[in-house]
């Protein structure tokens, strides 16, 4: 699973992909400061099923911290996108083809509305302009994308055929059997720009970060950006970045929505850490970083997280750790797709698994639950 993050010039998006996986990129006020895109590794956060078995875990990757689980997932910050992207404005064609593999997106907004549609410093502008014309310009990309790949292809008049056709040319777009089924319910190849719409919203949907929430202009078009067919959270990706940092220096602890002052603060850093509370926490309840992850993944994508282990009874891997691993896979996945998710010899010499809770077996058909804790039990 991968998490775009896109928007226009001078958004915040780069300081967003900092915030959240503490990357250290390059951050500036001026158009394109992205030009090639930054990747990185940030997380989903659960309440860690340690807890439920009153054991300390050991994560291979990512980690626990008072109880919650951070998951990995990768993120790609693409650069700036201005209206006219997609036909080769700015360095449109390029951005846009490096969210082809992102799962979800996730549409960084100035919502202080300080910034015009690209990236320009100006007053008063209307961040839902914003929404829109990205929306369009992705769109409009995709339809693109569709047409150059059906283009002088015989379609077959079986449905389950021309499912098969559509996805094997449409791989590089990471479109699933499932969405495409659903786009063809919903529209057909008659009216290609629907088509691809209803697939790119199928594929690849769009939620909001309205970013620097801690200026007075964003607090005041907070609820113009508020849709009902839009999942918008406000965000103040600098203020995660400023408390992670302190936290870091050993200056605060911050954990979860909350930070207390442990070290000794210059009177400048004090002030800014009193703005974070008093703009931000206090007003939003979070920074909204962490929440525009979780969000996009147990949300809007509707997975969950499941911990494979070797012990059904010590909950450990073959080498001792505890609770090493935690998954994310799509909610209803069964136990033999999530085996082969694991490994791929696990899926192939699948027997059985093992709901560590229960100690029951389960077949191999058993739907998954957030939070399952499964041994794989497999041939030799």
């Amino acid at each position: 699973m991968i998490i775009g993050l896109v928007g226009k010039p001078s958004s915040g998006k780069s300081s967003f992909f900092k915030a959240a996986t503490m990357i250290d990129v390059k951050t500036s006020p001026v158009p394109f400061t992205t030009i090639e895109p930054n990747a990185g590794i940030g997380y989903a956060t659960i309440d860690c099923v340690c807890k439920d078995f009153n054991l300390t875990c050991k994560p291979k990757h990512g980690h626990c911290k008072d109880g919650k689980r951070f998951v990995p997932v990768k993120l790609v910050d693409v650069g700036g996108l201005i209206p006219g992207s997609h036909a080769g404005r700015g360095l449109g064609n390029k951005f846009l083809d490096e969210i082809r593999q992102a799962s979800v997106l996730i549409q960084i907004v100035d919502a202080s509305g300080l910034t015009d549609a690209e990236g320009k410093p100006t007053e008063n502008f209307d961040p839902r302009k914003e929404i829109e014309f990205l929306e369009d310009e992705i769109n409009y990309w995709f339809e693109y994308v569709v047409k150059r790949n059906l283009e002088k292809l015989k379609l077959p008049s079986s449905k389950a055929d021309l499912i098969n056709l559509l996805h094997e040319k449409l791989s590089g777009l990471e479109v699933t059997k499932e969405q495409i089924s659903q786009t063809l319910e919903r529209s057909s190849l008659n009216d290609i720009e629907k088509f691809s719409k209803i697939l790119r919203e199928l594929s690849k949907p769009i939620i909001i970060a309205a970013n620097k929430i801690d200026l007075p202009p964003a607090q005041e078009n907070l609820e113009k950006l508020k849709q009902p067919h839009k999942l918008v959270i406000p965000t103040s990706a600098e203020s995660e970045v400023a408390l992670k940092k302190a936290h870091e220096k050993k200056l605060v602890y911050y954990h979860g929505n909350d930070f207390h002052v442990i070290g000794d603060l210059d009177e400048g850093r004090k002030k800014a850490l009193e703005f974070i509370q008093r703009e931000v926490l206090d007003r939003f309840g979070s920074t909204g970083v962490q929440e525009c992850l979780n969000k996009a993944v147990f949300d809007v994508l509707n997975y969950i997280a499941v911990y494979p282990v070797a012990d059904a009874n010590k909950l450990t891997d073959k080498d001792g750790n505890v609770l090493p691993d935690a998954f994310l896979v799509p909610n209803g996945a069964t136990v033999k797709e999530f085996a082969f998710k694991v490994h791929t010899q696990l899926g192939e010499k699948f027997v059985t698994g093992i709901d560590t809770r229960t100690k029951m077996r389960l077949a191999a058909d058993h739907k998954l639950k957030h939070r399952d804790v499964v041994s794989i039990v497999f041939g030799r």
